[in-house]
């Protein structure tokens, strides 16, 4: 049996989606270049106007949106309707610099949560679960948006927030919690929680909608390990709405994008030119439906691929892979591009949790790489292989993935200090963009 919340619009033949997405990126036009001063200069400037606009094969015609741009029209600048419309604000965590702030009015919301609602129902959510939600709340939009999904779908939903894994845990048991909404980092924490309590045979969790910071596949097998789960991605950004731009499906096979709501585009992040399918390169959004923060041709930054592969879910959305990276958070170390996310895959390969950092510096004109590891539990236990014996053990594993030598520290467990979001995995401090 096929999970659909929306089955008509999950399952629309590729055709009819399309004319779908022309239509409505033709009226967005429109509404945008009358109703938001800024794209309509920007559009000036590129010397385009709506009427050249006819369908989605038009979409390149149109300008680039960058986070920059957002953050320059901090607060109004890009409202497209009036204030008294808007009901509701999210922002970005953001840590430099200006906050991303997004507008949504109730129809946005609605559309956003029914996002979310597809999600949920996509890993086997229905009325009878118990959605256990501990994103963030507040300006996040983590904790908000998996929200309102759980109430679409019917859920009865547990709107924990982060942090407090005492509370966590005893709600989870006690209420019979089906479904853990969170980051992967905070799933993998939880994870170690139950482990440590002897909990996982009192655990009722069947399925795990993880988003907001990169994870592996390696991290996902622990997650599902741990917690005794199918662990599901999960994908968003605030600007764009918040989780539930895509998601996976019960194949665990990349993220359905709601094309009925979004336009996704893969560009070459040196060129702008549009990539052809398969290949990897940086993600770009046009919102086709939203009003109050709408966004045409948004670069995100992520790194990925898009696969219009026949899915055996019945779903005819194109699917993003998981993203490789950033383009801008990309390390370059050494003259070498380093993601953390392989790093991370190194670590986890070697039976390491996801508990770690990587620390960048740079002395005199020299790169300096550093990653800082915990040892498991168990690890800590066996005698028979010692810390050096393991750090030599990951410099040949990262030596092997990178290219460069990194030094490794092996340190105790509960070392590092836990993530309850976004982890922080990156300290960079040779202040490189300041």
């Amino acid at each position: 049996m096929k999970n659909y919340y929306q089955p008509e619009i999950e399952t629309m033949p590729h055709e009819q989606l399309q004319a779908l997405q022309s239509e409505r990126l033709v009226k967005q036009v429109q509404f945008v270049y009358d109703n938001v001063e800024f794209y309509r200069a920007k559009m000036d400037e590129a010397g385009v106007k709506p009427q050249d606009i006819q369908s989605i094969d038009d979409l390149h015609k149109l300008p680039f949106i960058t986070k920059d741009d957002l953050r320059d029209q901090y607060p109004y600048g890009l409202l497209g309707v009036p204030l008294s419309e808007c009901v509701r604000i999210q922002s970005t965590s953001g840590t430099t610099g200006r906050r991303v702030v997004a507008f949504y009015t109730q129809e946005d919301i609605d559309v956003w949560e029914e996002c979310c609602a597809r999600a949920i129902v996509a890993v086997g959510g229905s009325k009878e679960d118990v959605c256990h939600v501990c994103y963030g709340y507040g300006l996040f939009t983590g904790g908000p948006g998996l929200n309102g999904g759980s109430h679409k779908v019917g859920c009865l939903t547990l709107p924990m927030s982060s942090g407090n894994t005492e509370r966590q845990l005893q709600f989870m048991t006690d209420l019979g919690a089906t479904i853990l909404c969170c980051t992967p980092s905070y799933a993998a924490n939880l994870g170690e929680a139950v482990s440590e309590r002897g909990l996982k045979d009192q655990l009722k969790l069947k399925a795990g909608i993880f988003g907001a910071e990169p994870w592996t596949e390696e991290m996902r097998h622990n997650i599902e390990q741990s917690l005794g789960i199918k662990a599901y991605d999960i994908y968003g950004l605030t600007e764009i709405s918040g989780p539930g731009v895509s998601f996976e499906c019960e194949e665990q096979a990349g993220m359905h994008i709601q094309e009925d709501h979004f336009i996704a585009e893969i560009i070459d992040p040196k060129t702008g030119e549009v990539l052809p399918e398969g290949e990897i390169g940086e993600l770009v959004f046009t919102c086709i439906t939203k009003k109050a923060f709408p966004l045409l041709r948004y670069r995100t930054r992520d790194l990925c691929r898009l696969s219009r592969k026949p899915c055996s879910c019945g779903r005819t959305h194109v699917r993003m892979m998981k993203p490789k990276g950033r383009s801008d958070d990309m390390m370059v170390v050494k003259g070498v591009n380093v993601w953390p996310s392989q790093i991370e895959a190194v670590l986890l390969k070697q039976g390491f949790q996801a508990n770690y950092q990587i620390v960048v510096d740079r002395v005199g004109n020299n790169d300096t790489i550093e990653v800082q590891v915990e040892l498991t539990p168990e690890m800590a236990q066996d005698t028979s292989i010692t810390i050096p014996q393991r750090e030599k053990k990951i410099v040949t594993g990262l030596k092997s993935m990178l290219g460069i030598k990194v030094e490794v520290s092996v340190v105790e467990p509960k070392t590092i200090e836990r993530s309850e979001g976004k982890a922080v995995r990156v300290i960079d401090k040779r202040h490189l963009y300041q």
